[in-house]
């Protein structure tokens, strides 16, 4: 039997990405599959029928991550319509469609980012609570920025970091009632914001000293999810999983 079966996913920015990827590896496993967006029905519409095409069930849900009461909204929908919530993955993200350094970066454009990188997967953790019993498993995705210097990424980076403390909090307070908090954290994953903000060149100098021969893709992020959600991790709580081919280990930029 996959190891989901009878599981209900929710993963917030599942349409595109890495958080298509992420569903589409939790729907292979057996879960059925609730899925957020922001703006484009259309790219909704199409991920949820590749998941339903995998056999499971799947519903697409609109809604900003960075409102509060939407973020409870949704999550009271997708608990409804499955009856439980078994994992949440906070994979919507902003802050990259304006790169800025930190001394360039605005106000308008940090309060957005903080609101949808760090104070939406802290309301979905504690709307989810409602519907997450004892083996749940919430995971959030962070970057390498969250802790070292990337170009033009401060307030991406800067939110990244602080959703990583937050892990650290849910972890402690969760993990009595049996679930576990944990975070994912990607290299440059192709095809995503990360890889179309930089330039060719730069792009294919990080490529070429990545220990593993090759730049991450979304399905390595998906696979690191899902084991971290899967009962094989039921004692990893509150840590980070690296996914960057040895990237890190090489201590350059």
């Amino acid at each position: 039997m996959p190891t989901f079966t009878g599981k209900v996913a929710l993963i917030t920015g599942g349409t595109r990405g890495i958080g298509k990827a992420i569903a589409l590896k939790l729907a292979s496993d057996g879960a059925d599959v609730a899925i957020n967006y922001s703006r484009s029905k259309e790219s909704a519409d199409a991920a949820v029928a590749e998941i339903r095409a995998l056999g499971v069930q799947s519903e697409a849900y609109q809604c900003d991550v960075g409102d509060r009461d939407a973020v409870f909204e949704l999550v009271k929908q997708v608990g409804e319509r499955f009856g439980r919530i078994d994992i949440l993955v906070n994979s919507a993200a902003r802050g990259l469609e304006r790169p800025r350094a930190a001394i360039d970066s605005l106000p308008k454009h940090l309060k957005h980012t903080m609101d949808v990188n760090v104070f939406g997967p802290w309301f979905a953790a504690q709307a989810a609570l409602k519907y997450m019993t004892e083996g749940g498993a919430i995971i959030n995705l962070l970057s390498p920025g969250s802790d070292r210097y990337l170009p033009k990424y401060a307030p991406v980076g800067v939110s990244k970091g602080a959703l990583e403390s937050l892990t650290v909090y849910l972890a402690v307070e969760l993990a009595p009632r049996g679930i576990r908090v944990n975070n994912v954290s990607a290299g440059l994953v192709e095809g995503t914001d990360g890889v179309r903000m930089l330039d060719g060149d730069m792009v294919d100098s990080y490529g070429a000293k990545i220990p593993a021969g090759r730049h991450v893709h979304p399905e390595d992020v998906a696979e690191a999810v899902a084991f971290l959600a899967s009962p094989a991790a039921s004692m990893i709580i509150g840590q980070t999983l690296l996914v960057d081919g040895g990237y890190s280990l090489l201590g350059t930029l």
